[in-house]
């Protein structure tokens, strides 16, 4: 498996830690991403659309602060997120541990 970092991702802060369970390359399916994904303190993925796409977060562990449609909500271990096609989201650290979450995007 592979891993990436990405600074102030879709401009967000801080750094954005990617352990890739599988590339695109690697599944038949129509699958853009699958990762478990970090966040320290204070990181973010910024607000941003998806598009022809859905993605599916699976939180593991830490808490979380999710807007989606300009609605914010917290997310702790075993909550689930979709954010269908057309709609738009961000996802925040502000906890005192990592948040680390599964992040899937299915295309359609």
């Amino acid at each position: 498996m592979e891993k990436e970092a990405r600074e102030r991702m879709r401009g967000g802060s801080g750094s954005v830690e990617f352990l890739h369970i599988f590339r695109k390359e690697e599944l038949k399916g129509k699958v853009r991403l699958l990762a478990r994904l970090r966040l320290r303190t204070g990181c973010s993925i910024g607000y941003h659309a998806h598009e022809g796409e859905e993605e599916v977060f699976y939180i593991l562990s830490g808490t979380g602060i999710v807007t989606e449609q300009g609605v914010t909500s917290t997310v702790g271990p075993g909550d689930a997120v979709l954010t269908r096609g057309g709609e738009s989201h961000s996802i925040e650290n502000q906890g005192a541990e990592p948040l680390e979450f599964i992040a899937t995007i299915l295309l359609y």
